[in-house]
């Protein structure tokens, strides 16, 4: 195998991931892997996944023997190795163990649920790993796809001045059409999509459109997605009496919704702390739907500037979504400014061409005992 300058390993390839693993590859003149360390799930693949298995830098380590082989040499030889997930932990230890060359350790926050997380077989793993391999005292350094993970690691003494940020990376348009309001008459269009599940909290746009009707608003809210609670929320609807002003879209295909997040003007995001990342967030933003979403979830701290680029409200909080849309509906210039705000971030800051940019700056950087300055997006201190 050709010299190589970076080697990213993980369980396999998704779609978050290569976006930005074709830049790489394509800024580092071919000098780069992504090694999978298993097959993807059946269940996955066939929920509509693309098939990577093309990819010119795809290694499928969990092929073969040999395969494997060449994974264990990428490990040691690799100049920079980025592992993310549980399943490369030991592929993880073996090259800081026995090199003293750039690694990232890349993952989402750690202490969802506070210290019961602990109780976690696997974050004890990866706890005990870090301390009793000395990590602290190698070149290893973190990428935080999460705003809470520097945090939550700064809580267990680890990776202190060594968080940067990181993320999911979702394909950016280069040029983005908006529908255009062919008059005040017609509602301001919001949307959500997720799957029905507690910690999305699907109540709250329905409470949000009993609230918004009462107060006398012109509007739409249409809800995307299937799931347990689905049933629960229909009936819900049916008894705040708000059918005509709140739609049940069922699922659609990734290509629809980005082509619905066109024609819509808010995207509602109400996720708790048990969203990792919610990289619908980036697409929406994308696409000039301005996205209204929790401080507890995973990306938006990152992506969203309050009034800038967005809108952030308290976690489960009604209240605060209420008057976080209502300055949304009350003022059309401050809607289209963050329209436009959130498809400049997306374009120029959070994209996969920047992250992989990015990120071949830092590694320069780290390399010639350059202090990293970046200030905002991805592989800026955390």
């Amino acid at each position: 195998m050709d010299k190589v300058k970076i080697a990213f390993f993980s369980n396999f390839l998704n779609h978050h991931q290569a976006l930005v693993a074709d830049e790489l590859y394509r800024k580092t003149n071919g000098q780069y892997v992504f090694v999978e360390l298993m097959q993807m799930p059946e269940w996955i693949a066939k929920s509509g996944y693309p098939d990577y298995s093309a990819k010119p830098y795809l290694l499928q380590a969990w092929k073969d023997k040999s395969s494997m082989f060449k994974a264990k040499n990428l490990a040691i030889d690799a100049e920079v190795a980025l592992f993310a997930g549980f399943e490369v932990l030991e592929l993880e230890k073996f090259r800081i163990a026995n090199t003293d060359k750039i690694t990232f350790d890349v993952s989402e926050r750690w202490l969802k649920r506070g210290i019961f997380n602990l109780l976690s077989t696997r974050i004890m793993k990866l706890y005990f790993a870090y301390q009793t391999g000395h990590w602290s005292q190698k070149p290893v350094y973190k990428l935080c796809s999460s705003a809470f993970a520097a945090s939550d690691h700064k809580k267990l003494h680890m990776y202190e001045g060594k968080c940067f940020k990181w993320g999911y990376f979702t394909k950016v348009p280069k040029e983005v059409t908006r529908h255009k309001k062919k008059s005040d008459e017609e509602p301001v269009r919001m949307m959500w999509c997720a799957r029905f599940l507690d910690w999305k909290h699907p109540e709250l746009p329905i409470k949000l459109a009993a609230l918004l009707k009462d107060s006398g608003y012109h509007f739409h809210i249409d809800m995307y997605g299937t799931g347990r609670m689905l049933e629960k929320m229909k009936q819900l609807a049916t008894r705040l009496n708000i059918n005509e002003v709140l739609s049940f879209c069922g699922n659609k295909p990734n290509a629809e919704i980005l082509e619905e997040m066109g024609k819509h003007d808010i995207f509602l995001f109400t996720s708790d702390k048990n969203e990792g990342w919610g990289a619908v967030a980036n697409e929406a933003m994308s696409q000039g739907c301005v996205v209204v979403g929790s401080d507890e979830i995973g990306s938006v701290p990152y992506l969203i500037t309050d009034k800038e680029t967005g809108m952030i409200f308290k976690s489960c909080d009604i209240d605060s979504l209420f008057k976080s849309v209502i300055t949304l509906i009350d003022n059309p210039e401050l809607r289209e400014f963050l329209s436009e705000n959130g498809i400049l971030a997306m374009q120029y800051i959070w994209s996969p061409k920047n992250a992989a940019t990015s990120l071949l700056n830092l590694i320069h950087n780290l390399q010639n005992g350059i202090v990293p300055t970046l200030n905002n997006g991805p592989c800026s201190l955390a």
